[in-house]
């Protein structure tokens, strides 16, 4: 099979639906950006996360591949639209509380960064605040459908990344970076 189709020469594409849509719609850029934050992920683990996070963040690029069919399909009675599940979510709270017990409590804002690992980590949820936020955008456009438990899970998957991030530091011995305030 070619991974070519020229399908999409014209700036179109195909969902899990009848027709196409131009690559630029809003659907089109809430899948992509999940995507994007999928492969972004992946940096992250290749910069050797603990064994712990790293499973943890397999798991959540298998669920991230079920978040993307269930945007690519605007059909509420579609095969994929109710895909992402409330066990989903209730997963994603699971890990959070994990490692969140495993860390001093934060008492101040802190700075993206400290080992590569954790950096990844919070820029994968950056990249996961916008997906959030492009998936609201396509909710409110007239005629468009994405099943409650989408948005539910890109708000959870984003608290989860920075939990993540904080615990590779502290399980690497780097303390987070405080944020200096108002100067």
């Amino acid at each position: 099979m070619k991974i070519y189709t020229r399908t999409g020469d014209d700036g179109t594409t195909g969902l899990l639906a009848p027709g196409r849509v131009g690559k630029d719609c809003p659907r089109i850029e809430a899948y992509g950006t999940v995507d994007e934050l999928n492969a972004a992920l992946g940096v992250a683990r290749a910069s050797g996360l603990d064994p712990a996070a790293d499973q943890a963040i397999g798991q959540i690029q298998d669920d991230l591949f079920v978040v993307g069919s269930a945007l690519a399909d605007p059909n509420p009675e579609g095969r994929f639209y109710h895909a992402v599940t409330t066990e989903k979510v209730a997963n994603l709270e699971q890990i959070i509380d994990r490692f969140e017990a495993e860390l001093p409590p934060l008492t101040q804002f802190i700075l993206p960064g400290g080992t590569p690992g954790a950096a990844e980590l919070h820029l994968g949820r950056t990249i996961c605040r916008r997906a959030e936020r492009q998936v609201i955008r396509l909710i409110h456009q007239p005629g468009e459908h994405v099943a409650h438990e989408v948005l539910v899970y890109l708000n959870r998957l984003s608290d989860l990344l920075f939990v993540l991030a904080r615990a590779v530091n502290h399980h690497a011995g780097v303390n987070d970076i405080p944020w200096g305030g108002l100067s």
